[in-house]
């Protein structure tokens, strides 16, 4: 057997990994927390992790974990799906890198973390009390959390498959099963140990039975039954490339019926005003249910707009200032140098003060979808190439218009599948992005969309 001069736990957020954290470290098996976290080192608050900071973290992820390698005993940390991503690969090429792979019911983990948000109960001792509260289980969350779950774990299984490597698998219900533990404590190395008894200084958050934690019980499950609980139609996650994101698609039934696949970022607003126009406009769709909706379609159409490049990150820039994610702004104030000011004064920035930070900005998305920050690409500025791959592992669009000839595009879609009707008219180009500079740093950026496109450097 491999000696292991490392570990990596792969998990998820409400997955039991700070249970399994702490049985490690009680048999002395280091592990540090979150050690790749974009937002903190090992754990929140901590400032420093083997001498290092986030910043030094930043420049150079893999001296952290050479450290652990390097330790007289096996050390590791709790990695998930949208941490760091360039350790991912280093990790997996290590065959004396311990993986763990921790799972739970993805319903049960998902209805965790919105009662762990609720009550600001994220763990639990013998001497605390658990706040009780109930939440309202939101389909599209919930598809979006186990789009991301199902990617992760299926990108890590392949990454093992490639590799000739295996892991140690274990369930939520594992944790607790003293046997199971000293197996996996006598498969790290600690063959010394007799028996490993679970920690016992966390207990369960929330032992109540699901319909007593959830308001709107009875819709949860009709969503579950069309959600293909048996994963027929499993959707990949690799990082950077993208999954179809079906259920931000939208149908009308007008005509032939139209599909629209928005491209995150793109002129999505004027594009559903229209549709809305056409008729009833049907969203949050499963992919089987839109499977069902294109066999009683016959002669639909599905389209895609894309925006220039340039406008499309403004647009993410003002998204990222307007999130409810202060977590994201800090991060890069403080370690990707975007000067932005703090968030009270965000709304007081006029367009002439936003231009030098956009332009910051612009840098930070060139090193971010090159993969050279720690930070994963969000939908809203991945490249747009990208996106449409992602489509494709669905199904490709019939048209993939663009922004500034949208108004003729969609209406020669449209009277294709039985609608009279010309396409909506493009937002005016803010004028303040007419700047030579501007246009390089986008093009930097998001070269490869310039050349898969055609995109022109002047919007």
């Amino acid at each position: 057997m491999t000696a292991f001069r490392s570990f990596v736990i792969f998990a998820g957020m409400r997955t039991g990994s700070n249970l399994l954290e702490a049985t490690l470290n009680a048999h002395d098996v280091a592990c540090f927390g979150e050690a790749y976290n974009p937002y903190f080192i090992g754990w929140p608050d901590q400032q420093t992790l083997y001498d290092m900071t986030l910043a030094d973290r930043e420049a150079d992820p893999q001296a952290l974990w050479r450290h652990m390698v390097n330790a007289r005993k096996v050390k590791g940390f709790r990695y998930f799906h949208d941490h760091d991503p360039r350790m991912f690969q280093p990790l997996m090429d290590d065959p004396t890198c311990a993986k763990i792979v921790l799972t739970r019911n993805p319903v049960d983990s998902w209805v965790s973390t919105q009662l762990a948000y609720a009550t600001n109960q994220w763990k639990l001792n013998e001497t605390e009390t658990p706040i009780p509260a109930q939440v309202e289980f939101d389909a599209g969350s919930f598809r979006e959390s186990l789009a991301q779950t199902q990617g992760f774990l299926d990108r890590i299984q392949q990454a093992l498959q490639m590799r000739g490597q295996t892991a140690f698998w274990l369930n939520y219900d594992d944790l607790r099963d003293a046997d199971v533990m000293t197996g996996l404590l006598h498969w790290l190395g600690r063959t010394d140990l007799d028996r490993v008894e679970p920690a016992q200084d966390q207990v369960p958050q929330n032992p109540r039975p699901m319909a007593e934690k959830v308001t709107n019980f009875a819709s949860m499950q009709a969503e579950l039954v069309a959600a293909d609980p048996f994963q027929l139609h499993r959707i990949p996650g690799f990082e950077p490339r993208r999954g179809p994101a079906v259920p931000s698609f939208l149908t009308v039934e007008t005509g032939r019926g139209l599909l629209f696949m928005p491209v995150r970022g793109g002129p999505s607003g004027p594009v559903e005003s229209w549709l809305s126009a056409l008729g009833g406009v049907e969203r949050d769709l499963t992919q089987n249910a839109l499977r069902q909706w294109k066999r009683a379609h016959p002669g639909h159409r599905a389209f895609t707009v894309l925006r220039h490049p340039l406008p499309r990150a403004w647009d993410a820039f003002h998204a990222m200032m307007a999130a409810r994610n202060p977590d994201l702004r800090g991060l890069l104030r403080q370690v990707h140098r975007v000067p932005l000011p703090p968030d009270e004064d965000l709304q007081a920035l006029t367009e002439a003060e936003k231009l030098p930070i956009f332009a910051v900005f612009l840098d930070f998305l060139r090193r971010n979808l090159n993969g050279q920050t720690g930070l994963a690409t969000h939908p809203g500025w991945a490249s747009q190439s990208e996106v449409l791959a992602g489509f494709s592992r669905f199904g490709a669009p019939d048209l993939v218009a663009r922004e500034d000839r949208m108004a003729e595009d969609l209406g020669f879609l449209a009277r294709a599948a039985g609608i009279e009707r010309d396409g909506p008219a493009p937002e005016p180009l803010p004028e303040v992005l007419d700047d030579p500079a501007l246009r390089r740093a986008a093009k930097a950026a998001y070269l490869r969309d310039y050349v898969a496109f055609g995109f022109l450097d002047r919007p």
